[in-house]
Order: C-alpha cells, then sequence, then structure tokens
C-alpha cells in the first residue's frame, strides 16, 4: 500500500489499532468530502486485491478472507468510527494502545514475523513517545490533493 501511495506522490502514515489491526493515514486537510475519498480508497483496495489476490482482499464477507490481509476501504465514511490515536483498546485483559508507528519498523516486524512488538501496553507507549516523539503530528499538518485517477490501473 505504502509504494502505491508513495507513486501516486501522496505521503501516508500507519497506526497500530490496539487490536489487531494496522489504519493508514493520507492526510488531505482540504476539506474533501468522503463522496470523493471513499472511492480513491476502494480503488487502491481493489488494486492491491488483483496483484496479490492470495494474500489481500477488499472484501468485507469473512469468508472471502481467510489467512488474507482485509485493506477495510469503507472505514472512509461519516457514519464509521476509527480508534483515535494514543486512545486505549480494552480488549484484553491489559489494554494496548493505538499509536502511529513508522513504515521501517512495519518492515522489520514483518520480515521477524513477531507481530507482537506491534502492540504496546500504556507504560510502553509512553515510553516510546518520548523517545520518538508525536509520530502522528505531520498527519494533522500536512496538505495533499488525491490524484485524478482515470483508470484503476494507473495506481500501479
Amino acid at each position: 500500500m505504502k509504494d502505491v501511495l508513495d507513486g501516486l506522490g501522496l505521503q501516508s502514515w500507519p497506526k497500530v489499532s490496539g487490536s489487531k489491526g494496522l489504519q493508514v493515514y493520507v492526510p488531505l486537510n482540504s476539506g474533501v468530502s468522503y463522496s470523493v475519498t471513499r472511492p480513491f480508497a476502494k480503488a487502491i483496495a481493489d488494486l492491491l486485491a488483483r496483484e496479490h489476490p492470495q494474500q489481500i482482499t477488499a472484501e468485507m464477507a469473512k469468508n472471502k478472507r481467510p489467512n488474507k490481509v482485509f485493506i477495510d476501504w469503507s472505514q472512509n465514511a461519516d457514519f464509521k468510527t476509527t480508534v483515535g490515536v494514543y486512545s486505549l483498546r480494552a480488549k484484553r485483559e491489559r489494554p494496548f494502545v493505538s499509536l502511529p508507528v513508522e513504515w521501517d519498523e512495519l518492515k522489520r516486524v514483518m520480515r521477524s514475523r513477531k507481530a507482537g512488538r506491534l502492540f504496546f501496553e500504556s507504560e510502553a507507549a509512553l515510553k516510546r513517545l518520548e523517545k520518538t516523539g508525536d509520530l502522528f503530528a505531520p498527519v494533522l499538518a500536512v496538505k495533499q490533493n488525491i490524484p485524478q485517477l482515470n483508470e484503476p490501473r494507473a495506481l500501479s
């Protein structure tokens, strides 16, 4: 996904959800509506699902996504909720924190196959924030535009 977004000239920031997912933020900060961002997100999800059918799906139905990464493009809607950055997720006995991570960090975790490195309890999250600073701050300031797409293959 990062490669596709980079290819479109869009900066993006990943965030762990504090549960089992990742969220990718592509800040626009330009007043663009969901009627534009939603089909754009779907086009990227569909492209990645076509290019990597054994690993990725953009289909919501659980029976269509066993052992695959589900890209939930439908989260780009004003009626959906996504956990806020630095929020606690009370999904286990001890909650984990939803917080930004770096793309290189995700690559290292993927190579090591140790996803547990992406789960942060509150104490660890505070230490990390002290060390790295607010990795999410640029999301609030970056202004960029969604490129005009004529063909889905224009994304590749």
